[in-house]
């Protein structure tokens, strides 16, 4: 196993920055989106984000948290017990134009749960998707509107972002590089 940063906490602070940018040129007014995190880590970002856009623009979107653990489609096969926590969503969604926010996409099956539960919430206008880490690996047909870096990653790597407010001491990506244990090159460097 090998691991190596992707971002520090000043990279990690630029790019929410640049994100923020991005989302109010393409998308106007503060009053005109929303923001929704997917706890945990996009839940932050959404907060952070929404911050950004403040220092900016003079005004803060508004902003909410999807807990998808219920619409995940691996919840009943075999995985440790989930911990359900809280969506909150404190405002209309019918008609509104959404930018639904994750911290890292893979696979793309976190962002089908939580377009899912989403629509259980109203039917907005539109959904936008912004994430700080895009490494690729798509299972299902769904791509980012706001991508903060994209990073070139094996399957099997992990993407561990630390912020703040989940408890850790520092802002930041690393990458986990595993091999395959059939792979030619496992145990080579």
């Amino acid at each position: 196993m090998e691991a190596w940063r992707a971002m520090t906490a000043r990279d990690l602070d630029r790019t929410v920055r640049r994100l923020a940018d991005e989302i109010t040129e393409r998308l106007g007014d503060a009053d005109d989106f929303v923001l929704i995190g997917i706890v945990t880590g996009g839940a932050h970002l959404a907060q952070r984000l929404a911050d950004a856009v403040a220092r900016t623009e003079g005004h803060r979107p508004q902003v909410g948290t999807l807990d998808i653990t219920l619409y995940r489609d691996d919840l009943y096969t075999g995985l440790e017990k989930p911990t359900l926590g809280v969506s909150s969503i404190p405002f209309e969604l019918a008609g509104r134009h959404v930018v639904l926010v994750d911290d890292v996409l893979f696979t793309g099956r976190t962002v089908r749960a939580a377009l899912d539960e989403l629509m259980d919430f109203g039917r907005p206008a539109r959904v936008q998707l912004a994430v700080l880490v895009d490494r690729g690996h798509r299972e299902l047909p769904i791509a980012a509107d706001f991508v903060g870096r994209t990073l070139g990653t094996g399957k099997l790597d992990r993407v561990m972002v630390s912020l703040r407010e989940d408890g850790s001491d520092h802002d930041g990506v690393q990458i986990m590089r595993f091999e395959a244990p059939d792979s030619p090159d496992a145990g080579a460097h």
